[in-house]
């Protein structure tokens, strides 16, 4: 569904992603982790039209996208969260979605129709549908909620979830990551997910590949990443030695 192929990103002087390549599959999730600083986020403004890369190619279903604005990576069926959840304070729950719907579809649907895929979107991350509800009175876990919801009501194909986990307490990080494989489930969305919690993040994960200074490090299946030797020291350093009955170095805990 998306290949990414050697996408580099230089600000000055400064290379933020360098020269990453990668394949995402139809129907997978994609774990992305790595430390802050190694060019998670700056890889989906790449990915998403944020960001014009500064050299390489993202080309989805076959057709390149590097290059192209936001909006249209979104039309065409390329959806994103954020860190930071920014909904419309003055409208309702239901208006923040419906009008990612309009968004999302260039305008092609009717109110009836948003309206119906905004209740769908609410009621698949488990927030009132009643059209009252305001995003004044959510905590962080439900302002995540919203955030994923908006995201699936512009009907995307791939998901780009960006730290879907951060400020959660433990129970609330199961939950988002349930819905994240609900989405995959039930809507059939293809899903790259960047994250910092790592234990939640591995267990649902299919694939796992890490940066570290905007360089693609490792990949592969979470137990073969986590035991991974460079993986380790990016985390915990070199002079990590937490050693099992094996006598091989524990990798991350998943």
């Amino acid at each position: 569904m998306l290949v990414v192929d050697g996408i580099t990103k230089n600000f000055g002087g400064f290379v933020a992603v360098n020269g990453v390549s990668f394949e995402v599959r139809a129907g997978e999730i994609l774990g992305l982790i790595g430390p802050n600083g190694s060019g998670k986020s700056t890889l989906f403004n790449l990915i998403s039209g944020a960001l014009r890369a500064s050299a390489g190619s993202v080309k989805f279903d076959g057709q390149e996208i590097a290059g192209m604005p936001p909006d249209r990576v979104c039309h065409l069926g390329v959806a994103r969260t954020f860190q930071i959840p920014r909904p419309f304070g003055s409208l309702s729950l239901m208006e923040n979605v419906a009008l990612s719907a309009f968004f999302g579809q260039e305008g092609k649907v009717t109110r009836p129709q948003a309206w119906r895929q905004a209740e769908e979107a609410l009621a698949l991350v488990n927030l009132p549908t009643d059209g009252v509800a305001t995003p004044e009175n959510l905590g962080a876990a439900g302002l995540k909620k919203l955030e994923l919801a908006r995201a699936l009501a512009t009907q995307p194909r791939l998901l780009l979830a960006d730290e879907s986990l951060g400020g959660l307490d433990e129970a609330e990080m199961d939950q988002a990551a349930d819905m994240l494989d609900r989405v995959r489930r039930e809507r059939g969305v293809t899903i790259i997910w960047v994250e910092h919690i790592m234990g939640v993040l591995m267990r649902l994960v299919d694939r796992v590949m890490v940066l570290d200074h905007g360089e693609l490090i490792a990949e592969g299946l979470p137990r073969e990443v986590a035991a991974d030797r460079r993986v380790i020291e990016v985390y915990f350093g070199r002079d990590y030695e937490a050693h099992g009955e094996s006598g091989q170095p524990a990798g991350p805990e998943i």
